[in-house]
């Protein structure tokens, strides 16, 4: 295990020029433009790699758009700035609306003026000339280390929460019932050996909803998900408007008379749709049907204040001892305990969970039940 920061480096985005830049040719020069199958590639297989990709031109928006269709490349460009203002306006929006840092942000370009001007503007987004397009998909930053299923949905993700957004800005009803109307639904499964990139990536792209900050490694969840006295679970949410893709990450150990939820991390992405809360509220409610207490790491970090706050709410407090607990690990980490009691599932969501008690990995919907089972002497 580790508390270290993830590695920096992975460009998160890279914005595109249009003009002998994504296309050969100048539109409004030329009437039409080609599109050359090694740009192609490069466009499909970023998008593979979870790099967003977005558009800064200096062209009119509907003829240059149409020409993007056109082309075939319109699904993979997520919020296209094509208008007469500064490129570096249009790379700082784009940045701000995807809430990038802009040393995570890339921007390519044919025109040394134009890569000049977003350099002074924005000294940090990194700036790469036309002709070093073919060569992109070799550079490491380019090249993230692990490859997942969520980042060969990251865009479509992206696609899908601006527009729940603007769904939700609309809305005049109340906020509960807004997310009623978004069916949503979350999925909580036993993580596979195939998850484990995933798993891991969880631990290091949550901060300010995970308990502890520490970052397990792709071998030790391999034991874990192997060892039967531990669980490993994977959290994902859908809805009307598209994938919200793998969300949360909960490690618990099971012993005979309580659960120790070691790890609880969840994606501030779903904050606003209360994840976290039905996370917890599932967890209380099965271990109290397993007639258990939970016991709960948690260690202060200077970005899990949320979490913190997510904890006490759900009723857990300072737990004194727990001698079937091993003495934690990781400097910091204190243990939060609480009494279980049954919980009603959510209202605003379907939660479909496997079976703790259990060694299968269906998954069924989570109902209210009538009593819980007798606690351990």
């Amino acid at each position: 295990m580790s508390t270290a920061e993830p590695p920096m480096g992975t460009v998160k985005c890279l914005v595109w020029d249009l003009d002998n830049t994504l296309w050969e040719g100048v539109l409004l020069e030329d009437g039409e433009v080609r599109l050359r199958e090694e740009v192609r590639r490069v466009i499909v297989e970023l998008d593979r790699r979870g790099i967003i990709q977005s558009i800064a031109s200096r062209n009119d928006h509907d003829h240059a758009w149409e020409w993007v269709e056109r082309l075939g490349v319109a699904e993979f460009i997520v919020l296209p700035q094509i208008g007469w203002g500064a490129k570096s306006a249009a790379v700082k929006a784009i940045a701000d609306r995807l809430r990038f840092a802009y040393d995570t942000v890339a921007f390519i370009d044919d025109t040394e003026l134009e890569r000049a001007e977003v350099a002074h503007h924005l000294p940090d987004v990194r700036i790469y000339s036309h002709d070093a397009v073919d060569g992109l998909l070799e550079l490491p930053e380019f090249t993230p280390a692990v490859i997942t299923e969520d980042s060969s949905q990251r865009r479509r993700m992206y696609q899908a929460a601006f527009v729940r957004e603007a769904a939700r800005t609309e809305f005049t009803g109340a906020d509960e019932e807004f997310l009623r109307s978004a069916a949503l639904e979350m999925a909580i499964r036993r993580a596979t050996e195939s998850d484990l990139a995933r798993v891991a990536e969880l631990t290091l792209r949550t901060s300010q909803m995970n308990a502890t900050g520490v970052h397990y490694s792709d071998e030790t969840l391999r034991g874990l998900v192997h060892d039967p006295g531990h669980e490993v679970l994977v959290v994902a949410m859908t809805d009307r408007f598209g994938p919200h893709g793998a969300i949360g990450l909960v490690l618990l150990e099971k012993l005979p008379a309580l659960w120790h939820l070691k790890l609880l991390a969840t994606s501030c992405r779903v904050v606003a749709f209360g994840a976290g809360t039905v996370l917890l509220n599932w967890l209380t409610d099965r271990a109290a049907a397993a007639g258990v207490d939970l016991v709960a790491d948690f260690r202060r970090t200077d970005r899990n204040r949320m979490m913190e706050i997510a904890y006490r709410f759900a009723g857990f407090s300072r737990h004194e001892g727990a001698a079937d607990l091993a003495p934690t690990e990781t400097e910091g980490v204190e243990r939060l305990g609480l009494r279980t009691e049954r919980k009603p599932p959510p209202t605003t969501m379907t939660v479909h969970a496997v079976d703790l008690t259990g060694n299968h990995s269906t998954l069924a919907v989570w109902a209210p039940e009538d009593q819980p089972a007798p606690r351990p002497p």
